[in-house]
């Protein structure tokens, strides 16, 4: 149950949450953060599966090579948390760190369901609120969420350009 010294702190999570409001989302904006998100991947060859989804409807998926359906297993479970709490999966499973328990100790939610590690973020508009998921899963958890925020922080600028 230990923390690293590293690891982002509820409130850094927080407000990367924040700053990473979007002002529109829609069938194309998912396309593009996909496509970024594969080519940031790539670039790391990372062995990677990529989902995004608005409400209940896929968007965008897809599975480099290394990665496997394990993978799309994790993505389930981890987007079901954003789902849950509005808050990315990373952010949720840090809470429960920061009171001294895990997600999974204290959640009372079924652990074939539900899986609050990294790599699922919230996407979020403005004055809409959250509207769908974006999740990455086939890295350790932080860096699974540090390439979903990347990523986020590459299309909010092209968005914002």
């Amino acid at each position: 149950m230990s923390t690293r010294p590293d690891a982002p702190t509820v409130s850094e999570l927080l407000a990367q949450e924040r700053r990473l409001t979007l002002p529109r989302f829609g069938y194309e904006d998912a396309y593009a953060l996909g496509t970024l998100l594969v080519r940031l991947a790539r670039e790391r060859n990372a062995p990677v599966a990529i989902d995004i989804r608005r409400g209940t409807q896929q968007l965008f998926h897809v599975a480099l090579p290394g990665s496997s359906a394990d993978n799309d297993g994790w993505i389930d479970r981890k987007r079901k948390v954003v789902e849950r709490y509005g808050e990315s999966s990373y952010l949720v499973g840090t809470r429960f760190r920061a009171k001294g328990t895990t997600f999974e100790d204290s959640s009372r939610l079924p652990l074939g369901t539900y899986a609050a590690h990294g790599g699922s973020f919230p996407i979020t508009v403005e004055g809409a609120g959250v509207i769908g998921t974006v999740t990455v899963s086939g890295l350790p958890q932080a860096e699974d969420h540090a390439l979903v925020v990347q990523g986020l922080e590459e299309f909010l600028t092209t968005l914002e350009g």
